[in-house]
């Protein structure tokens, strides 16, 4: 399928890693109505996809991640189609933060508003060196609606993120890392080379203990220490009864790389 503000390609043929580009640089891949319809088809596409293993979520060209919501588009917008396109951006970010397989962000240049809130919903950040990042909108009579108040308030603290929302500041990336918002920080135009990195990384390992393991860290992160412990357990012992896990003591003492059935 073809997408008109939205890129999707493959690494390699075995189609288990994905790249996911918003494409849209003549203006810093704001997102627009557009857009937002088709990350729910993009979405749909990757789940369809059997041998998908992860998904990296990055910005065409070196200027921008994403700048945020196209506020052209929304100039002059009525209150009634400002919430209707609301409702559509929920479901495409939750669709994100839901995904079943890990999602990385690889973010060069800025990440503003929405844009930020669209990497903050993916499991982590791969910044360059480059980025800059902020939650502006109360700077423009609004405030962060794609969920960037909760990630920001879980991954940096209430304390620090009250100061990045309330002021609407910029940060540059090494703050973002010292925050805790950015797992690594890479030279300028790197961000995505490292990001599909990790990504190989993870189609290495077990395709069922990946998916149980971030559903357990996603879901166990929201409730007491005790009721996301018994998550692990559940999802454990189901594993415990995986071919996968027959084949991975199997593979360790004949000493070779596991050959995963994904069942």
């Amino acid at each position: 399928m073809t997408y008109e503000t939205l890129l999707l390609d493959y690494t390699e043929a075995d189609r288990q890693i994905a790249i996911v580009r918003l494409n849209r640089p003549d203006v810093m891949n704001a997102m627009n109505t557009r857009m937002f319809h088709e990350m729910l088809l993009v979405q749909r596409a990757l789940k369809d996809n059997d041998a998908l293993r992860c998904v990296v979520l990055t910005g065409s060209g070196s200027k921008a991640f994403c700048a945020g919501g196209d506020l052209k588009e929304r100039n002059g917008m009525s209150d009634d189609t400002w919430r209707k396109q609301h409702d559509l951006i929920e479901e495409a970010f939750l669709g994100f933060k839901n995904f079943p397989l890990p999602l990385i962000a690889a973010v060069e240049g800025h990440a503003h508003g929405g844009g930020f809130e669209l990497a903050l919903m993916c499991d982590f950040i791969i910044a360059s060196e480059t980025a800059r990042l902020s939650v502006p909108e109360v700077t423009r009579g609004i405030m962060p609606g794609g969920g960037g108040i909760q990630n920001l308030v879980r991954a940096a603290g209430a304390r620090r993120a009250k100061q990045w929302i309330l002021t609407g500041a910029a940060m540059q990336a090494q703050q973002a890392l010292d925050w805790n918002i950015v797992n690594e920080v890479t030279p300028a135009g790197q961000a995505l080379d490292r990001a599909l990195a990790i990504a190989q990384q993870i189609t290495r390992n077990a395709p069922m203990s990946v998916r149980y393991a971030k559903m357990a860290a996603d879901k166990g992160g929201e409730v007491d220490f005790h009721t996301g412990y018994a998550m692990d357990i559940a999802a454990y012992n189901i594993l415990v009864s995986s071919e996968d896990r027959l084949e991975g003591v199997r593979a360790f003492n004949e000493k070779r790389a596991p050959r995963w059935m994904n069942r």
